[in-house]
């Protein structure tokens, strides 16, 4: 007997991104956007334009661990569990991991309701995906991969239509906790445009960057992903993906040194 179809809404008052989605937007995902086989994602899988209250009726089904058992175990072992039918466990995944890739997404595509539609694609093919997953890496590393691939292709099919980018660079870095380069921060007039000035240019030179320098920038800068993660998601070595966000960096220190 098929597994019900999973409930994706989780409406919490103290979370602005869990009340009422505005009107679905249609998209379309490019096969090119699928996770490969080898990422342990069914190839042939349908693409649809998911609207949110398309999966809102979801019939509770049997389970075999209570929600607290699942804090206590990781994330690869929940997805087997969601193999055996286990549906409370993919609903504790969801629970865990929705705000972060819809704020993922929205730095990759700028726009709210896009970002929640693409967020609830990489949670649709998570869980069509159940029957042929396989834990040879972080769970959380193969949830970016498909976060990715679907990002990086509507960034793709869409660079007419992008609007400005909400990246902000002089946020305290994640491993050294440090905030370099950033503008005066006192409440005066010239120190307010300046920054605004600033942020802009950091806006105009991350989009700018190449592919895979900006996807490292976003995980490395945002996510508090380390060097091992992000290769993991974009398949390089550790070494290969320092050199890929020195580059990066080295480049937006270049743009920016007015700025500095």
């Amino acid at each position: 007997m098929s597994a019900p179809t999973p409930q994706f809404r989780h409406r919490d008052p103290q979370d602005p991104l869990s009340q009422e989605a505005p009107e679905a937007i249609p998209l379309k995902f490019d096969e090119k956007a699928q996770p490969r086989a080898e990422d342990g994602v069914e190839d042939d899988m349908a693409t649809l334009a998911i609207n949110p209250r398309l999966l809102e009726n979801l019939q509770a089904a049997e389970t075999h661990h209570s929600a607290s058992d699942f804090g206590q175990m990781d994330d690869a072992a929940i997805m087997l569990e969601l193999r055996t039918g286990n549906m409370a466990g993919f609903d504790f995944l969801i629970q865990k991991y929705r705000k972060p890739i819809i704020h993922f997404m929205y730095r990759m595509v700028h726009n709210q309701a896009v970002a929640e539609e693409l967020a609830q694609e990489v949670f649709l093919r998570v869980y069509r995906s159940r029957e042929t997953y396989r834990a040879e890496a972080r769970f959380s590393t193969w949830l970016y991969r498909i976060a990715t691939n679907l990002g990086v292709n509507y960034a793709r099919d869409n660079r007419h239509e992008r609007t400005a980018s909400t990246v902000y660079l002089d946020e305290a870095d994640s491993e050294t906790g440090t905030t370099p380069d950033v503008a005066d921060s006192t409440p005066d007039v010239e120190a307010k445009l300046l920054r605004q000035e600033r942020l802009n240019a950091i806006r105009e030179h991350v989009l700018a960057l190449p592919e895979r320098q900006r996807m490292a920038v976003l995980m490395h800068k945002y996510e508090g992903m380390d060097y091992k993660q992000i290769g993991d998601v974009l398949k390089l070595s550790e070494s290969a993906t320092k050199s890929l966000l020195f580059r990066a960096y080295q480049t937006l220190r270049e743009k920016l040194k007015a700025f500095v």
